[in-house]
C-alpha cells in the first residue's frame, strides 16, 4: 500500500514536471537560438537605412520558396538569385497560387542562412508579414523589399532566404467575399 502511494506520487510529479517542461520549451528554444545563432531568425526591430551603399562589396542573395507538405499551393521565387551591395535597397518577387477550389489562408515563415546574416538582413516590406488569403485557383505575385546592413561581416559573401508557406486556414477566420 505504501509503495503504491509512493509510485502514484512519483507519477504525478513526473506528469507535472513534463507539463512544466512543455511550457518552458519555447523560451528555452529562443535562448538556445540567441546563444548559438541557429535557426536564422530575423530580428523584428526595424533599422533605418543610412543611405550609404558599399559598392566595393557585392553579396549574392539566394531565394528558396517551399510549401509545407500539407499546403496545396504553388510557390516559386521569380528571382532565384541576385547581387546586392550592402546598404542598397532591393526587391525580390515570388509567385503564389492556390491549387485548390477552396479559399485558403497561408502564412510564410522565413529563415536566413548563414545565421549570422539574419542580424544584418533588414526587411522593410514582406509578404511574410501578413497572412495571404487566396480564393480557389487564385494566383498572385508577392514581394519582399530588403537591404543588407553595411556592417555585414566581410566573410559573408552569400545569404540565402528560405520561405516556407504553411496552411493556417483553420487558425484564421476568413471573411466571405
Amino acid at each position: 500500500m505504501k509503495s503504491n502511494r509512493k509510485l502514484i506520487l512519483q507519477l504525478c510529479g513526473a506528469t507535472v514536471g513534463m507539463f512544466l517542461f512543455g511550457f518552458a520549451l519555447v523560451p528555452l528554444y529562443d535562448v538556445f537560438c540567441d546563444i548559438t545563432g541557429l535557426n536564422g531568425k530575423l530580428e523584428l526591430v526595424a533599422k533605418k537605412n543610412t543611405g550609404v551603399i558599399d559598392t566595393s562589396r557585392a553579396i549574392k542573395v539566394q531565394f528558396i520558396a517551399n510549401t509545407n507538405e500539407n499546403m496545396p499551393w504553388d510557390f516559386v521565387a521569380k528571382d532565384v538569385e541576385m547581387t546586392v551591395h550592402p546598404g542598397e535597397n532591393a526587391r525580390a518577387d515570388f509567385f503564389v497560387q492556390n491549387l485548390t477550389n477552396e479559399q485558403m489562408v497561408g502564412q510564410a515563415i522565413v529563415s536566413v542562412s548563414p545565421s549570422i546574416g539574419a542580424k544584418y538582413f533588414h526587411k522593410t516590406q514582406c509578404f511574410c508579414f501578413d497572412r495571404q488569403v487566396l480564393n480557389g485557383k487564385q494566383a498572385q505575385d508577392v514581394s519582399v523589399l530588403f537591404s543588407l546592413d553595411t556592417d555585414l561581416p566581410d566573410r559573408v559573401k552569400k545569404i540565402t532566404l528560405s520561405y516556407t508557406f504553411f496552411d493556417i486556414t483553420d487558425l484564421q477566420p476568413v471573411a466571405a467575399n
